[in-house]
């Protein structure tokens, strides 16, 4: 994953040229700004005057001259009628030039990076018009101060190889009120074209994931354009974030709660059975639930505890977590006498020592393990429950 921050640009401002006889310039601005961090921008203009013949050349800017509350994301830009640019700078607080570049027409400039919050900026910009008149073109903005800048994390993080049925994650430090606008600065691409779809599970938290498991091998790219994107409440996205990532081999964990195995399958085939012992088949408290669940991660060793089935600090080797309900695969030489024939266990599927090292080494975070045969179902509600959702629900949970 990588967090990129947005700084106060660099460079040094554009120099003057040898004097030419000036005449003022006004900046005509816009209607001004609405207050607070809703404001939009408004576009200014500078033309000459004075006399009967002032210069054919004028100057239009986005934002205007005095505007205040800018956004951060959006360009700045100079255009001019009747004319050519000669040069244009924009300049921060510490005298650095924002970097910009200009069309080949030399009809307009814009800036190619994003601006800081909470930053006086002044623009100065000269021209020579049809008439072959120099303008000249002068003023000043104030870009937005946040109320909050708020971080966002992005999963799967770069350079991981993951399973088939992972999610892709972006996840909040605060309530989304704008889903929409979050959601239009989050593009996925992938090397299979495959398409997908965000889910909002949360208000701090959107899923996507494509209709079927992923394709084998595909590279995905994640960007989430965050900066300066107003999330509501006058709470800004902080920092740009993205990510690229592998699927790796696929791999789906096949769990039929009353045969007591454990079927490990490879692009379709199986590749390993192992006796297992599941959770009480008679206690819908206590069995392994139905549903299709995702790889979460893998621990060595995991210290199990649940009081209020009288035991703390059990610990077992070789643990894969597939549901934050509380379910693992793992480890449980201490209930040898019923793996492979009877189902006695609190949820977890019970496996050999040995067997258990060779399923964990040959797990990725974001398999899947399909569970069927069990009396009860878990509500999608216990991470990561992407798939316990219908596709044809899971794209309504889009805010676009």
């Amino acid at each position: 994953m990588r967090i990129t921050r947005t700084v106060s640009p660099v460079g040094r401002p554009s120099t003057g040229r040898s004097k030419v006889h000036r005449r003022w310039v006004a900046l005509l601005a816009g209607a001004a700004l609405l207050a607070g961090c809703s404001a939009s921008v408004e576009q200014g203009t500078a033309k000459p005057a004075g006399g009967d013949n002032p210069p054919v050349a004028t100057f239009a800017t986005v934002p205007a001259d005095g505007a205040k509350d800018v956004p951060v994301n959006v360009p700045v830009r100079v255009t001019v009628a009747d004319g050519a640019i000669d040069e244009v700078a924009v300049t921060n607080p510490e005298g650095q030039a924002v970097k910009g570049a200009l069309a080949d027409d030399r009809k307009s400039w814009a800036t190619t990076e994003p601006l800081g919050f909470g930053k006086s900026y002044t623009y100065a910009g000269k021209a020579t018009g049809a008439d072959g008149r120099p303008v000249e073109l002068k003023g000043a903005f104030t870009t937005l101060n946040p109320a909050a800048q708020v971080r966002a994390t992005l999963f799967p993080g770069d350079d991981q190889t993951v399973g088939v049925a992972v999610p892709i994650k972006v996840e909040f430090d605060v309530d989304v009120a704008d889903r929409a606008t979050v959601e239009r600065a989050l593009t996925v691409t992938n090397s299979a074209g495959v398409k997908g779809s965000w889910a909002w599970l949360s208000s701090r938290q959107v899923h996507y994931r494509p209709e079927k498991y992923w394709p084998a091998n595909t590279r995905v790219h994640v960007e989430a354009k965050l900066y300066g994107v107003h999330y509501g409440g006058g709470a800004y996205g902080r920092a740009d974030v993205t990510s690229d990532f592998t699927i790796g081999r696929n791999q789906v964990v096949k769990i039929d709660t009353p045969t007591h195995q454990l079927v490990v399958q490879r692009d379709g085939q199986t590749v390993a059975t192992y006796p297992a012992s599941f959770g009480k088949d008679a206690d819908p408290e206590l069995t392994t639930p139905n549903g299709t669940f995702v790889v979460m991660q893998k621990d060595e060793q995991w210290s199990f505890d649940n009081p209020r089935y009288g035991y703390t600090n059990v610990i077992k080797k070789w643990a894969v977590r597939f549901s934050n309900h509380g379910e693992f695969i793992h480890e449980n030489n201490d209930n040898a006498a019923n793996i492979g024939k009877n189902n006695t266990s609190h949820g977890c599927a019970n496996l050999l020592e040995a067997d258990a090292k060779a399923y964990y080494d040959s797990a990725l975070v974001g398999d899947p393990v399909e569970v069927t045969g069990s009396i009860t179902a878990l509500p999608a509600q216990f991470e990561w429950y992407d798939w316990q959702i219908p596709w044809s629900q899971w794209q309504t949970m889009s805010a676009l």
